[in-house]
């Protein structure tokens, strides 16, 4: 391993919360490419270990790998996240249509979201991403790490497509 991506692994091990590709090239002094080189060379090294190296964006962060997180969690006595039909529905709008205020959530889901949204954010799955610029400033919802963590995603990108259906031939 090069000495940038021992730093670089050093860094993310302790930091208590994701760190931006910008934070890790100026605490390591190397130049962008070098630190992206670095983070290659760590996910590959994450490969077939309990670890794994997630990213959300610019943001970086070693997790515990999905095979080995029932371990984790029986040595932490953390039981696996129920949630019930209601809130896996809220945090699907949130995860697809993030940053996403309430009011739309509930306009998609047709009822009350308030016990689910409070819900979802005791158990760190949804956080506040700032106000939309609209009449009385709504707060902005989006996922966290945590649930990338609890769904077993390196990133956003990895949630899967949504189905649409074929537009209807029109017959002649």
């Amino acid at each position: 391993m090069t000495p940038l991506a021992r730093s670089v692994q050093a860094v993310l091990f302790v930091a208590e919360k994701p760190v931006s590709r910008g934070e890790l090239v100026r605490i390591t002094g190397a130049t962008p490419r070098a630190v992206d080189a670095a983070l290659g060379e760590l996910e590959a090294l994450c490969e077939d270990t309990g670890l794994r190296l997630a990213h959300d964006g610019q943001d970086w962060q070693i997790m515990t790998s999905p095979d080995a997180a029932a371990y984790v969690a029986a040595y932490l006595g953390a039981d696996r996240v129920r949630l019930s039909p209601a809130a896996l529905e809220t945090l699907a709008v949130v995860a697809y249509r993030q940053p996403a205020t309430r009011a739309e959530v509930e306009a998609i889901r047709g009822v009350n979201c308030d016990q689910t949204f409070y819900t979802l954010m005791q158990r760190r799955l949804i956080e506040e991403r700032g106000r939309r610029d609209a009449p009385g400033r709504p707060i902005l919802y989006g996922t966290t790490w945590e649930f990338l963590e609890c769904f077993g995603l390196t990133s956003l990108d990895e949630l899967p497509r949504v189905l649409t259906l074929p537009e209807p031939e029109m017959r002649a």
